[in-house]
This record gives structure tokens, sequence and C-alpha cells, in this order.
């Protein structure tokens, strides 16, 4: 049996995403990700591994972009926060319409981040 994780949520793990869930819709994917640093802040720098990661899928032709929402978990219900990005956003920088800066402020924008209590 060939227990291999494939598709998106294999490439989000090879790119250091521990996924817990993924959902993929029609309009939406849905992505649930254990951080790496469960500290206050939601590490910046982890948005864009799986940023990254979908850009790549999307520019090899293996994903029509949709909007993505996640929630990054410091561990099993304990959210750190929530940031999305809308698939307008994927395509105006997939066609140079956006530079990496302006598509990483638009979803920074979205960022909600969780208090512990």
């Amino acid at each position: 049996m060939n227990d291999a994780i494939t598709g998106m949520e294999g490439d989000l793990r090879s790119n250091g995403i521990s996924v817990e869930s993924l959902r993929v819709g029609e309009e939406t994917v849905t992505v649930e990700y254990l951080t790496a640093f469960p500290d206050v802040h939601v590490n910046h720098a982890e948005i864009g591994r799986v940023l990254t990661t979908l850009i790549d899928r999307a520019e090899a032709g293996e994903w029509d972009p949709i909007r993505v929402e996640a929630t990054v978990l410091r561990h099993e219900n304990d959210v750190q926060g929530t940031w999305h990005a809308e698939a307008a956003w994927f395509h105006q920088y997939l066609d140079y319409e956006l530079s990496d800066e302006d598509f990483s402020e638009l979803v920074l924008q979205t960022l909600d981040e969780e208090v512990s209590a």
C-alpha cells in the first residue's frame, strides 16, 4: 500500500507546511496547518511558503486559482490566526499585475490573529 501524500497536500508538506486538513472545493481551498512557530503572531514566512506552493502549482498548470482560506494552529484546537487570498490576486500576480510585495500586502491585510487565553 502506498501511503505517499500527493497533490496539493503533498506539495504543501514538501515545503514544510504541516497540513492538518485540506479541502478543495469548487470555489474555495480551505487549509488548516500546524505552525512550526507557535508564538503570539502568525509567521509571515510560513504564509509565504503556502502561497508560493500554490503559485507554483498554478504556474505548472496543476491548479486553477480559487479563494484560499487558511487557519493556522498552534496545536489542536488552539487557533493562532486566519488569513485568506482571493482568486483574483493569484490571477493578477500570475499576469504580472501585482508584485510580490503587493500580493503579500493584500494577504497580510486579511490576517486575523487570535489572542490566547
